[in-house]
């Protein structure tokens, strides 16, 4: 195979546009009644289209001849990588303002090559090779983060390879006995349930860009899924890991527990490729379930969800709560009603909120995961529950809607950029008690920041991620694009939402790591003695500092 070809190659393999998510053939034009509804609220801006990839600017490659050979030798001539598509696939994640770099044609700072080891071994070898050369390492998995995460900064280095993990894509072992899966970091969600399923099993890891993510992505990024209620966090199902450091290898996790000392799988979970690059992942399986059941229902208020959904996780606790618990807010209700058009969801819940009386009300979906009569027992004993607390079922409808749609967001948002339309997402979490208050806060800030005299934005909330402590919180903000400063728009927005989160003592984040948009509030989330400790980790794994500059500590 050419090296053109095999670049080629390598980018039907990531399955992504290079200016947009995912598939392309996936996507689908902006539905009638999403157009006349955002029409109507003044949010629809000016029209653009991506500039053609040819006229996407590039920098000139600074790797030098000696760096270049000694990726070459690590790697093979095929993998090393300095075609256009390639780089500018490489250069960035896919976040709005990623996007709307891309879309406009700036991949400035894309990366001089992309390297693409084939094991553990070849990810050593390359480390070492950017050490000796002085060349930035962006560790790179399915390119999903939101947050900046693998932006091609370069810090003090001139050059910059990303390192792209994809081929590191086989499942290494399984153990039915143990219930657990050694799975190598480049797997993708899709492929990873795939090849479980040959052996009657399950991760349950179902994040929204669960398409696209891979498991090294997961490790580091300390990824919650949607699913995160039932099957627990990807840190909760982690329980060893191997990660090569230009200092050495990292090879963690003995039995299901250890009482010796701190727990240095949790140095690898989060480090979002600063401290060295997952190779592979050992995890907690469970038997793929034989039926999943979703259900919609309906709620008077968000607060009165909040209750009900704070009762099922302190009442009815692990094993008997649904594994997916998501409850939106009015206005999240209320957009996704008038887009839903005619659907046997929101035929439902408009019929029962015209039978209360009532204009609105929050719309929760559930889902349980296990054998016929696991599943009866559980829907059975928190139907009971929300009843209780004001809840009304809406049948499977909604619940069937949301499980048949739910990766489909960001391929809405590729429609919406193309309509001139801002849309974003940030998220945090927070005690029960809190929870109230900081989702007033952070909706009011993000309300003040975006309303213009001639639009206000949508801003929209859900709950998804259940504890008995508290819950997640995860805001879409809609508005009309700025056609002057569209960065400089969402930025202001961001920072006044991060600084109420921070003033309210809670995450940066919950579920999409720090990367560079969250990196000015570590100080507050970890104080400068954890900011010192996280440094001195960093100067000890990776003195040199090649890996990922700029994310995650200021």
């Amino acid at each position: 195979m050419s090296s053109e070809d095999a670049s080629a190659h390598s980018s039907v393999r990531l399955g992504s546009v290079w200016h947009g998510w995912g598939d392309p053939a996936r996507r689908a034009p902006l539905p009638r009644a999403a157009r006349e509804h955002l029409a109507a609220a003044g949010l629809l801006g000016e029209r653009s289209t991506p500039v053609p990839l040819e006229q996407v600017r590039l920098p000139d490659p600074l790797l030098s001849e000696a760096a270049t050979a000694a990726l070459v030798a690590a790697v093979g001539i095929e993998h090393v990588r300095t075609d256009r598509l390639t780089r500018v696939l490489h250069a960035g994640g896919k976040s709005y303002l990623d996007l709307l770099r891309r879309r406009r044609g700036d991949a400035e700072h894309a990366p001089d090559a992309v390297v693409c080891p084939a094991d553990h071994q070849q990810v050593r070898q390359v480390l070492q090779a950017c050490v000796q050369h002085e060349v930035a390492v962006v560790p790179f998995g399915g390119g999903t983060s939101v947050v900046g995460g693998v932006e091609p900064l370069r810090g003090r280095f001139s050059a910059l390879v990303a390192l792209d993990l994809t081929r590191l894509d086989a499942l290494v072992d399984v153990d039915p006995v143990s219930m657990t899966a050694t799975l190598q970091a480049g797997m993708r969600g899709p492929q990873v349930e795939r090849e479980l399923s040959a052996h009657g099993l399950t991760l349950g890891h179902f994040p929204q860009s669960w398409e696209q993510a891979t498991v090294g992505g997961f490790v580091a990024t300390r990824s919650a899924g949607q699913a995160s209620t039932g099957y627990g966090r990807f840190d909760e199902v982690l329980i060893g890991a191997t990660c090569a450091t230009p200092s050495g290898d990292l090879v963690l996790g003995r039995g299901p527990a250890s009482a010796a000392g701190p727990r240095l799988l949790d140095v690898v979970v989060g480090s979002e490729g600063r401290l060295g690059v997952v190779t592979s992942a050992t995890v907690a399986v469970r038997p793929a379930p034989a039926v999943q059941k979703f259900t919609g229902w309906s709620f008077p208020s968000f607060a009165a969800g909040t209750t009900a959904f704070r009762a099922l996780a302190q009442q009815l606790g692990h094993g008997v709560a649904p594994d997916s618990c998501r409850l939106s807010d009015e206005e999240e209700t209320t957009t996704t009603l008038r887009l839903a058009g005619g659907s046997l969801g929101a035929r439902a819940l408009r019929g029962y909120l015209r039978a209360r009386g009532r204009r609105t009300g929050s719309l929760a979906i559930f889902g349980w995961d296990g054998t016929a009569a696991e599943v009866a027992r559980r829907s059975r004993a928190a139907a009971a529950l929300l009843r209780q607390h004001g809840g009304v079922p809406l049948g499977s409808g909604p619940g069937q809607a949301w499980s048949h749609g739910r990766f489909h967001a960001p391929y809405l948002r590729d429609e919406l950029l193309d309509h001139g339309v801002l849309v974003e997402t940030l998220e945090t979490a927070t005690s029960w008690r809190d929870l109230p208050a900081l989702h007033t806060a952070v909706a009011a800030a993000l309300r003040r920041s975006l309303t213009t005299a001639a639009s206000a934005p949508l801003v929209q909330c859900h709950v998804s991620h259940v504890y008995r402590t508290g819950a997640s919180l995860y805001f879409t903000v809609v508005a009309r694009q700025d056609p002057t400063d569209p960065e400089g728009q969402w930025l202001a927005a961001k920072r006044a939402a991060s600084d109420v989160i921070a003033a309210h003592g809670a995450p940066a984040t919950h579920q999409h790591a720090v990367g560079t948009d969250h990196a000015p509030w570590m100080a507050a989330e970890v104080g400068e003695t954890g900011l010192q400790l996280l440094r001195s980790m960093k100067d000890s794994l990776d003195p040199t500092g090649i890996l990922n500059p700029g994310k995650m500590m200021p």
